[in-house]
């Protein structure tokens, strides 16, 4: 079971992004997640003219290491570990360690 799934809101708590919130969009691999707005970098791109793009230097979202990032608890306002916890009717969710309240699914 993922810890950290597509639509929940983290935040960095390693690297250059520090402190930074976002929203999951994708899980890139098994390890690397990418967050909307956290992990830009410049690339430099060739013009394609078969395909109609146009060269130049654009903005793109790297992925970023799961450890990197922690879940956001919007009841205290902080990052919170997650913990995972049986219900009597044998499912698996997910729950934040510090409450043990239930995380929504996004």
């Amino acid at each position: 079971m993922n810890k950290i799934r597509k639509g929940d809101e983290v935040v960095v708590i390693a690297g250059r992004d520090k402190g930074k919130r976002g929203k999951v969009s994708v899980r890139h691999s098994e390890t690397h997640v990418i967050v909307d707005g956290i992990n830009t970098v410049k690339k430099h791109a060739k013009p394609n003219p078969m395909k109609g793009e146009t060269g130049g230097i654009i903005e793109k979202t790297m992925p970023i290491h799961q450890s990197n990032i922690a879940i956001f608890n919007a009841v205290s306002g902080k990052a919170d570990r997650v913990g995972v916890k049986v219900t009597a009717d044998g499912k698996r969710v997910r729950v934040f360690k510090s409450s043990g309240e239930e995380i929504k699914a996004a």
